[in-house]
C-alpha cells in the first residue's frame, strides 16, 4: 500500500508539469514582427526609376502584386500536396527493434488435463535479456488503388487552384487598367486646382468687394460667387473620388501608399476591341476559357472519382508482407530468417454505406451540374452586358470629348475677350474651372473606356497576361511582352481564330498550329497538370459559390472580382 501510495505522489507533479497554458506574444515580439513585415513587404523589387505607363504598371503588378503571390505559393504548396501523394500507393518498408529484459528467468511448467497433476517441472525456453530486429516489406493492395485514385483528385485540385491564379492575375490586370487612368486624372486635376485656386479665391473676394463699395448690382455678384463655387464643388468632389486612386495603383503595383512615382499619359497604345464580333462565337470561346467553368469541370471530375474511392473502400483488402527477422534469443535453433505472409480484412460496414455514399455523390454531381448551368447563364449575360458597357463608354467618351473641345473653344474665346477688356476677368477665371472639369471628366471617361476595354477581354476568359514566366522575367522584359500582345493592339479577332484553331486541332487529336495560345488551347479538363515555371499545388476542394442574380446582372463582379 505504501510502495502505491509513493507512485501515485510521484506521479502527480508529472503531471502537473504536462499541462500547457496559453502564452501570448509579448510586445516586444509584436515590435519585431511589425518591423519584419514592414521591411519584406517591398523587398526585392525593382526600382522605380522613370515614369510609370500602363503596360509598366500591369508589368509591376503581375511580378509584384502579394494577392497573386499568395495564388501561386498555394499552387506551390498543392504541387507538394500531388508529389506527396504519389508515393502513397507504394509498398511499406518498416525497419523495427525490440528489445525486452526482466529481472528473473521467464519460466513455466504444465499439468495435465486428464489428471489434473503436473507433468512437467519448471523450465524456461528464453534468455532474460532479448533483441530482436527485423525489416518488412508489405503492400495492401486496396491501399494502391485508393491512393491511385486519391492521387488524381489532388491532381484535380492543382488545377482548380491554377485557375484560382488566372482568374486573380486578369482581375489585377484590369484592376490596374481601371487604377491607371484615374490616377492619370487625379494628377492632372490636382496640378491644375492648386494652379487655379489662388485666382478663384481672389475672384470671390474681388467680387464681394465690389457689392461691399456697391459698384455692381449684388445679384450679379451673388450669382457669379454661386456659379464658382458649384464649380469648385464640383471639382472637389470629382477630386474627393481621385485623391485615393494613385494609393489604389501604388497598392496594385506593391508600392507603399506615400510612393513617389510619376505617370505616363501616352494613350498612343490603347487599343480598340472590335464588338462586332458573332456573339455566339464569343460565348463559345467565353465557356471554354473561363475559369468558373473549368473550375466546375475539374470539381465534377474529382466527384465521380470519389465514387470510385467509394466502391475501393467497399471491397476486402489483401496485405502482403515478407522480411527478414534476427534474434539474439540463445535458445532460438535460428536465430535469423526469412518469414511472408499475407492478410485478408473486409470491413463489412463498408458494404453497407456504399449505397448511401452513391447517393451523396450522385447529388453533389447534380449540384455541381446546377452550378455549371448557372455560370453558364451568368457568363452569357457577361459577354452581352460587357459589349454594351463598352459602346456605352464610347459613346460617353465621345460626348465627353466633344464638350472639352467646346469649352477649350469657348475659353479661347473668352481669353481674347479679356485681352481687349471687352469680358471681365472674373468671367475668365469661371471658364477655366469649367474647363478643368470638362478636361477630368473627359479623363474619367477614357478611365471608363478602359475598364469597359478590359472587361471584355476578362468576359471571354482569354488571359490579360503576355505568356512569358512572370517569376523570372524583369519588369521591362514583362512589359515588352505586353506591348506585344492583344492587350495592347485589341487584335480580338485574331485570339479567336488562334482559340478556334487549337480547339480544332484539339478535336482532331493533332497538336495546335504555331503560335496558338497556350492558354486557350484546351477546353476539356485534363488530370496532368502542367509544369510552370512558377508551380506549385492546391488547397482542399471548396464547393464555388453559385453566381447570384445580382452577379448575372453584374458581370464584373464573376469575372473580374472574387
Amino acid at each position: 500500500m505504501g510502495l502505491r501510495f509513493s507512485l501515485l505522489l510521484s506521479i502527480v507533479p508529472l503531471i502537473a508539469g504536462c499541462s500547457v497554458t496559453p502564452e501570448p506574444l509579448e510586445q516586444q515580439d509584436l515590435s519585431k514582427i511589425a518591423d519584419s513585415n514592414i521591411s519584406r513587404v517591398t523587398a526585392a523589387q525593382e526600382p522605380v526609376s522613370n515614369s510609370i505607363d500602363v503596360y509598366e504598371a500591369i508589368a509591376r503588378a503581375l511580378k509584384y502584386n502579394l494577392d497573386q503571390r499568395v495564388e501561386l505559393m498555394q499552387e506551390a504548396v498543392n504541387v507538394r500536396e500531388l508529389n506527396l501523394a504519389s508515393y502513397q500507393g507504394l509498398p511499406n518498408l518498416v525497419a523495427n527493434s525490440n528489445y525486452t529484459g526482466r529481472n528473473n528467468v521467464l519460466a513455466s511448467s504444465s499439468f495435465s488435463v486428464l489428471s489434473g497433476q503436473q507433468s512437467l517441472e519448471p523450465s524456461t525456453s528464453s534468455d532474460k535479456n532479448i533483441l530482436e530486429s527485423d525489416i518488412t516489406l508489405s503492400w495492401n493492395v486496396l491501399d494502391f488503388g485508393l491512393s491511385y485514385v486519391r492521387a488524381k483528385q489532388t491532381a484535380d485540385k492543382v488545377l482548380i487552384q491554377r485557375e484560382a491564379r488566372r482568374k486573380a492575375l486578369n482581375r489585377i490586370v484590369e484592376d490596374v487598367r481601371t487604377a491607371y487612368w484615374r490616377a492619370v486624372a487625379s494628377e492632372r486635376l490636382l496640378s491644375r486646382l492648386n494652379a487655379l485656386e489662388g485666382k478663384t479665391q481672389k475672384a470671390i473676394a474681388d467680387s464681394r468687394a465690389l457689392v461691399a463699395e456697391r459698384q455692381t448690382s449684388p445679384v450679379v455678384a451673388l450669382t457669379y460667387q454661386r456659379e464658382l463655387l458649384e464649380i469648385r464643388r464640383e471639382a472637389k468632389q470629382i477630386e474627393g473620388e481621385l485623391r485615393v486612386a494613385r494609393s489604389q495603383l501604388a497598392a496594385l503595383m506593391n508600392l507603399p501608399p506615400d510612393a513617389r512615382f510619376r505617370l505616363a499619359s501616352d494613350r498612343s497604345g490603347a487599343g480598340r476591341p472590335p464588338v462586332n464580333v458573332d456573339s455566339r462565337r464569343l460565348i463559345r470561346i467565353a465557356i471554354m476559357n473561363r475559369p468558373e467553368v473549368r473550375d466546375v469541370a475539374y470539381r465534377l471530375r474529382s466527384n465521380e472519382r470519389e465514387l470510385d474511392a467509394a466502391l475501393l473502400e467497399a471491397l476486402p483488402g489483401i496485405n502482403m508482407f515478407v522480411g527478414p527477422s534476427v534474434s539474439t534469443d540463445s535458445f532460438l535453433f535460428n536465430e535469423n530468417w526469412i518469414g511472408w505472409g499475407a492478410q485478408a480484412s473486409w470491413n463489412l460496414l463498408k458494404v453497407f454505406q456504399y449505397p448511401e455514399r452513391q447517393k451523396l455523390v450522385q447529388s453533389q454531381a447534380e449540384l455541381l451540374d446546377q452550378r455549371n448551368l448557372a455560370v453558364t447563364m451568368a457568363i452569357m449575360t457577361q459577354v452581352h452586358v460587357s459589349r454594351a458597357r463598352y459602346l456605352h463608354a464610347r459613346e460617353e467618351l465621345s460626348i465627353a470629348g466633344q464638350l472639352k473641345n467646346v469649352q477649350h473653344d469657348l475659353l479661347d474665346q473668352i481669353a481674347a475677350s479679356t485681352t481687349t477688356e471687352q469680358t471681365s476677368e472674373q468671367t475668365l477665371i469661371r471658364e477655366e474651372m469649367n474647363t478643368i472639369v470638362s478636361d477630368v471628366r473627359y479623363d474619367l471617361a477614357y478611365a471608363n473606356v478602359q475598364n469597359a476595354f478590359a472587361n471584355i477581354y476578362a468576359s471571354i476568359g482569354l488571359d490579360a497576361y503576355p505568356p512569358v514566366d512572370i517569376e523570372r522575367a524583369s519588369v521591362a522584359q514583362i512589359k515588352e511582352a505586353l506591348s506585344r500582345t492583344w492587350v495592347g493592339r485589341g487584335d480580338l479577332n485574331v485570339m479567336l481564330a488562334q482559340a478556334e484553331a487549337a480547339e480544332s486541332q484539339a478535336n482532331l487529336g493533332g497538336p495546335a498550329e504555331a503560335g496558338t495560345s497556350s492558354q486557350v488551347a484546351a477546353a476539356k479538363p485534363s488530370s496532368k497538370p502542367t509544369n510552370a515555371a512558377s508551380v506549385a499545388v492546391v488547397k482542399p476542394v471548396a464547393t464555388a459559390p453559385a453566381p447570384t442574380q445580382a452577379q448575372q446582372a453584374n458581370p464584373s463582379t464573376i469575372a473580374s472580382r472574387d
